[in-house]
């Protein structure tokens, strides 16, 4: 990948020195991790978007069959389960 864009950032020195160090101390160019962050932060942003995307399909489809009245409401949900762990405690 072409390394062309140059990129400034202002930040404390105070920041910049231990970076640097640390950097340093794991033998690593300070632009090469950099890029390391950049690239887990977009990943991260991204899954986020994507997890987000899917939540609100998720979201949707509930409400929809809820208002075709095919859903349940959480009473109904929460008896279920009670008597199904009230089933599994008796075993």
């Amino acid at each position: 990948m072409s390394k062309d864009a140059v990129f400034t950032m202002k930040l404390e020195p105070e920041l910049r020195a231990d970076f640097m160090a640390e950097a340093q101390a794991s033998r690593r160019p300070a632009s090469q991790v950099l890029r390391e962050l950049m690239r887990e932060f977009v990943e991260r942003q991204r899954q986020a978007r994507e997890y987000d995307q899917y939540f609100r399909r998720k979201v949707d489809a509930g409400r929809a069959s809820m208002r075709v009245g095919r859903g349940r409401s959480n009473e109904e949900v929460e008896a279920r389960f009670a008597a199904r762990r009230a089933a599994v405690g008796q075993s």
